[in-house]
């Protein structure tokens, strides 16, 4: 029982985590801006920074996905499921689950890939700062991989029998 309070206080802290780094790629964000507003009052350019945004903004968003998953925080189309009690309800949540949990999984398969293509060929950005590519789709890889664990995860879960974070609320 001990390794799985153990495994679980590590993936709450993962989780915590991605949440801590989407939250800096949201600071890094706006100081971007704010960096570009005041190149922009100055008259001095400030090349590359739409690019560096855009790459923050993207950190951010696949950062918090597992962190806002295991707060119960992502939007559900629950019209159906809400309707169903007990077994059904319990069946259609983990059909839902491993659905889910399937695609994050060839998602994140896929996002690995592109890094290692990108860095492979030695693929930069078309914009003014040249950045090699697999610098930001890391980010997107490495929020995708801990998304398709945080719902295999819950999967888990559910399949022994306890409730999802945030069912609670969803429930009142």
């Amino acid at each position: 029982m001990a390794i799985g309070r153990a495994v679980r206080v590590g993936l709450d802290g993962l989780y915590r985590l991605c949440g801590l780094v989407a939250a800096l790629f949201l600071v890094a964000l706006l100081l971007i801006i704010l960096a570009q507003i005041g190149a922009r009052w100055l008259g001095v350019q400030f090349p590359g920074s739409t690019s560096y945004a855009g790459y923050c903004m993207a950190g951010a968003s696949f950062f918090a996905l597992a962190y806002t998953l295991n707060h119960g925080a992502h939007i559900r189309v629950s019209l159906f499921i809400g309707q169903l009690t007990g077994a059904p309800r319990r069946a259609a949540e983990l059909w839902c689950l491993a659905i889910a949990a399937g695609l994050a999984w060839y998602f994140a398969w896929y996002a690995i890939k592109a890094v290692r293509i990108s860095r492979l060929i030695h693929d930069i950005s078309q914009g003014q700062d040249a950045t090699p590519l697999w610098i930001p789709q890391s980010f997107m890889a490495m929020g995708t991989v801990v998304l398709a664990i945080a719902f295999t995860d819950h999967l888990v879960r559910v399949l022994r029998g306890g409730e999802l974070p945030g069912e609670e609320a969803a429930q009142e």
